[in-house]
């Protein structure tokens, strides 16, 4: 059996439930603070998340949903987007981690345990949501490929692995999507999905491990099923 050297967490929907109650609320309250009658239900938002990156997103809503030209959107979203941003980073203290990925994290840094984010979310927005609820973590997490880092793909999660300086099959990744997945699968990397109510029902087809929650495992247990 292989020695788990590293694990490269994804973010939203697997380190705490942003989506719903984070970046959805931003939305919505950055659409009407500057002006727009759009506002998302998380039905609505759950379809969305197909599409990679808030910015993108607030684009396309912007050019379905009201008369502005794709001049005036060009110079609207990123300030749009900014405000977003701000209002997120203000709520990433009410935004919870996951059950079970507190502990996990702690076990990991006690035991030597190299930890990394590979996510599409803006890098700034990660290490606020780490600051907020996992400071005394922050400093082990690196690297931090974000939105800034590229598309996430497997060339990204390949970059990933090159930095830690381990072997893939040392490295472990721990995500919630079907994207994702099929992401970290491509660099020839082992993966736990940790599914939540919008990814349930996922295609998984070849992942290591499939759970709802990582509430009843430890590292042990992590590293038995997913690296024997």
């Amino acid at each position: 059996m292989e020695k788990l050297k590293a694990i490269i967490f994804d973010v939203d929907g697997t380190l705490a439930d942003t989506e719903r109650d984070g970046h959805l609320v931003a939305c919505n309250e950055a659409f009407e603070r500057m002006g727009f009658d759009i506002r998302w239900s998380w039905e609505e938002f759950k379809e969305l998340l197909k599409i990679p990156g808030n910015a993108r997103r607030m684009r396309m809503a912007l050019s379905t949903r009201t008369s502005l030209s794709e001049a005036e959107i060009d110079r609207i979203v990123p300030e749009l987007f900014a405000l977003k941003k701000e209002i997120y980073l203000k709520r990433v203290g009410e935004l919870p981690l996951r059950p079970g990925v507190r502990r996990i994290i702690r076990e990991a840094i006690d035991r030597g345990v190299r930890l990394a984010i590979v996510s599409v979310t803006d890098e700034d927005q990660v290490r606020a949501l780490l600051n907020a609820q996992l400071p005394e973590s922050l400093g082990h997490f690196d690297p931090i490929l974000g939105k800034q880092s590229g598309e996430k793909n497997g060339a990204l999660y390949a970059e990933c692995v090159a930095t830690l300086g381990c072997g893939a099959s040392e490295v472990l990744v721990i995500e919630d999507s079907e994207k994702g997945f099929k992401a970290a699968k491509e660099a020839g990397l082992l993966c736990a999905v940790v599914y939540n109510d919008y990814t349930k029902g996922q295609d998984f087809s070849g992942a290591e491990l499939v759970v709802r929650s990582l509430e009843f495992l430890d590292l042990d247990l992590l590293e038995k099923l997913c690296l024997d």
